[in-house]
């Protein structure tokens, strides 16, 4: 009973293994994401009023929506749809520059302004912090003196708190 039950098991396990390996690869291989219009238009960015996709109602952009559809019924990926909006509108049709060339500094100089303004941080601290303590051990420059009565009150009213 035992032994036919693991003959059985094992004849499954095979033609299952079988089976697998004579799939075709793309059938096997994970199925490419489709693009959606939704997440294209952030992508984008309308070449007259200069607005997001998203957001922009003009007729251009209406036309640029249109577009993208298309070329998502055509089957084609994101990659492929930025491709082709950038070769029918040209670059200024992205919603983020490319990394590359004078676009570049687009994603550097902030960085280099909060480095900047650490390094700055990092000396004037201190600085400040110096001339405060040493304001703080000396008596204030235009203060004038305690009558000798005063400085007595204060010394007995500071008595009673402590």
């Amino acid at each position: 009973m035992i032994r036919s039950r693991l003959i059985a098991l094992s004849a499954v396990l095979g033609t299952l293994t079988l089976g697998g390996s004579l799939l075709p690869a793309q059938a096997t291989a994970a199925p490419k994401p489709r693009a959606s219009l939704t997440t294209a238009e952030y992508d984008f960015m309308c070449t007259v009023c200069h607005e997001s996709l998203a957001v922009a109602q003009s007729p251009e952009a209406f036309a640029e929506r249109h577009y993208i559809r298309t070329l998502i019924a055509q089957g084609l990926d994101e990659r492929q749809i930025k491709s082709a909006m950038v070769a029918q509108y040209g670059p200024a049709v992205l919603a983020q520059p490319p990394a590359s060339g004078f676009d570049l500094t687009v994603y550097l100089i902030p960085a280099a302004i909060l480095a900047l303004g650490l390094i700055v941080l990092s000396i004037v601290l201190p600085r400040w912090r110096r001339a405060a303590r040493a304001r703080a051990g000396t008596p204030m420059a235009g203060a004038p003196a305690l009558a000798a009565a005063d400085a007595q009150r204060l010394d007995e009213d500071l008595a009673r708190f402590d």
